[in-house]
């Protein structure tokens, strides 16, 4: 008899002092109810929590590391998404 494998969830925490959320780390549970309990007793002990976000490891996606060539070199290309190539007027002064 094989039992199901019961899901694993990706949780974030937004810090009362911070404005994003930040990743802390994983649960498992059945459903989305359970998860945020889970979340909840597992990563905010200390109050430390404004708000809790989970989501299903499986809806996750990710670049791969070994492909950052193909997925971020393009940009060094476009040389006008930097300052630099901008020439600011000297009635502008320090920017």
């Amino acid at each position: 008899m094989s039992e199901k494998a019961t899901p694993l969830w990706e949780v974030f925490i937004r810090s009362r002092t911070g404005m994003a959320h930040r990743h802390v780390g994983s649960v498992h549970a059945a459903d989305p109810e359970m998860a945020l309990q889970a979340a909840r007793d597992v990563y905010t002990r200390r109050g430390e929590g404004l708000s809790v976000w989970v989501v299903p490891s499986s809806a996750i996606v990710a670049s791969d590391p070994d492909e950052k060539g193909m997925m971020f070199e393009p940009t060094g290309t476009k040389i006008y998404r930097h300052p630099t190539f901008y020439e600011i007027p000297d009635e502008v002064g320090n920017m």
